[in-house]
């Protein structure tokens, strides 16, 4: 997705800083979830799909919800996804660069790590619509990898692994 396919929104939206936050609050709902290194794709999946307001939208209320049931009854998200992640990923991935650049997170162990105080705990914004991308972020890492290895989930999702 180049930066002349994007509406000037968008381009706000989609900027490294603000992608780098939402897979630093996947990687800290992954940490809270299961205490140890959050694989790749888990950060990324989830802030590709908290990106999109359609998936938002429908995301369970609880973390206790199963990811099959959930796609069972939203049999839209992984058309979306199979239709929208490559190019939404396209401007995550410049944003977890920047997140490993600027030290916010760190790769080692086989996953993501939180650097201290790198960023909050506590979801804030300025706007309710980037609180509830970050919070999508945040659940979306404790949630995607409880249903077993992120390539079936991927899979489930409608993207390839």
């Amino acid at each position: 997705m180049s930066s002349l396919a994007l509406s000037r929104e968008e381009r706000a939206l989609y900027n490294p800083a603000f992608t780098a936050v939402l897979c630093t609050r996947a990687v800290q709902g992954y940490d809270k979830q299961y205490a140890g290194p959050c694989p790749v794709p888990v950060a990324v999946t989830a802030a590709v799909m908290a990106l999109q307001p359609s998936i938002r939208a429908v995301l369970p209320a609880t973390t206790g919800t199963g990811l099959m049931g959930w796609l069972d009854a939203h049999d839209e998200v992984p058309v979306v996804m199979a239709r929208n992640a490559a190019t939404v990923a396209s401007v995550v991935r410049p944003g977890l660069l920047f997140a490993l650049q600027g030290r916010v997170l760190e790769y080692g162990d086989g996953g993501l790590r939180l650097v201290a105080r790198a960023l909050g705990k506590t979801v804030s914004a300025e706007t309710e619509q980037n609180l509830a991308i970050q919070k999508a972020a945040v659940q979306l890492g404790r949630w995607l990898p409880s249903t077993g290895s992120i390539s079936t989930v991927l899979t489930l999702l409608g993207v390839k692994p």
